[in-house]
């Protein structure tokens, strides 16, 4: 049963989230943004999806109940329902001067332009550190759900913001395994105590939550394994093997699962196996 957000909470004494209100099957309750810091200006990390006038409601009803005004946008990856807030919050939301809005670059990089608006994104690399009053946030670049995504550390309460690798519920989709389990490993080895998914409830157990993770695709990439080679040398159409992989996996899911078979076996090839 999938924990009933509040639009606006304050999760700790320097994190605010506010809901994206855009509820669907990939963004669960909505895309998850967070106020950042205990000073006057605060961090804002990602902007929800575009045209969702509750989302900006929301979003200045926390400004005004905190007495706050945003002093930086940073958004992890380029998915619109990370990025797509941004036009709006700069047509509605003032802060006396023009945002500065920062992600990682594309790989292979490719110039951006923010939707509905002539602003340009300021880069970041892995290992810059933003700062606000109260909070200190180290970039970690954390690809494999995206080319450019990023999770932050809050270095006080030694918490992750993970974007879209690590959610509050289920798991997350990825572009490219090979990288995705390569930032798990990263986000692991990290101790962190707290996860601040992009969408779904807080996580309080970051270690628990991260190794689960990791087991469900080491799980599924040795089932695939042990089917390849208790058949060696028989070759299979990717709709065969995902019905012996994915057994018992509803109809309306299986393209969902071809696609995740296909970057289990890219992820296998590039290792070698």
């Amino acid at each position: 049963m999938a924990s009933l957000l509040p639009r606006v909470e304050r999760l700790s004494s320097r994190v605010v989230r506010v809901l994206g209100c855009n509820p669907g099957p990939m963004t669960l309750q909505g895309t998850n943004t967070y106020l950042v810091g205990t000073g006057p200006r605060r961090i804002l990390i990602d902007t929800g999806e575009p045209a969702i006038p509750e989302y900006i409601g929301c979003l200045k009803q926390a400004l005004t109940t905190f007495n706050i005004s945003i002093q930086e946008i940073l958004v992890t990856h380029w998915h619109h329902d990370h990025t797509g807030g941004i036009a709006d919050i700069c047509r509605n939301i003032h802060n006396g001067s023009e945002y500065c809005i920062s992600k990682l670059p594309r790989t292979p990089h490719r110039e951006e332009i923010i939707e509905g608006e002539k602003l340009k994104y300021s880069y970041l690399k892995d290992g810059d550190v933003l700062k606000t009053e109260g909070a200190t946030l180290r970039v970690l670049y954390t690809p494999g759900h995206t080319d450019d995504h990023m999770a932050l550390h809050l270095v006080e309460e030694n918490a992750i913001f993970s974007g879209d690798c690590i959610l509050g519920e289920g798991t997350a989709v990825f572009e490219d395994l090979y990288d995705y389990m390569k930032s798990l490993e990263m986000l692991l080895q990290m101790q962190a105590d707290l996860i601040y998914p992009g969408h779904g409830p807080v996580i309080h157990d970051a270690r628990a939550k991260i190794q689960e993770y990791i087991s469900h695709r080491n799980a599924r990439e040795q089932q695939i394994l042990n089917v390849l080679q208790k058949n060696a040398g028989k070759s299979f159409t990717s709709m065969e093997l995902i019905k012996i992989v994915y057994k018992g996996t509803p109809e309306n899911l299986l393209k969902a699962a071809e696609n995740n078979l296909t970057l289990h076996l890219r992820k296998l090839e590039k290792e070698g196996k």
